[in-house]
């Protein structure tokens, strides 16, 4: 696997850290990708039938007001 430039020079970076802070980053990057690939998992396990059902509260609670208005969804 190459390297992507933005990786090297992010590495080459953190290469010039003390080795606690090194290990510091490195721990921090694997418990993103672990919580990035638990929400992965998450949602290919979801069901339509579950989408359905929170499409369905979604809408109930922007239909009664339930939202601040951050969030709008152009749902049909």
């Amino acid at each position: 696997m190459i390297m992507t430039e933005l990786r090297l020079k992010a590495l080459a970076e953190v290469n010039k850290l003390p080795d606690a802070d090194q290990d510091a980053i490195a721990a921090w990057i694997l418990a993103v990708m672990a919580d990035e690939q638990a929400w992965a998992d998450a949602f290919e396990a979801t069901s339509d039938a579950q989408w359905d059902r929170m499409v369905e509260m979604v809408r109930r609670d922007m239909a009664a007001g339930g939202t601040d208005g951050a969030f709008r969804c152009n749902c049909p």
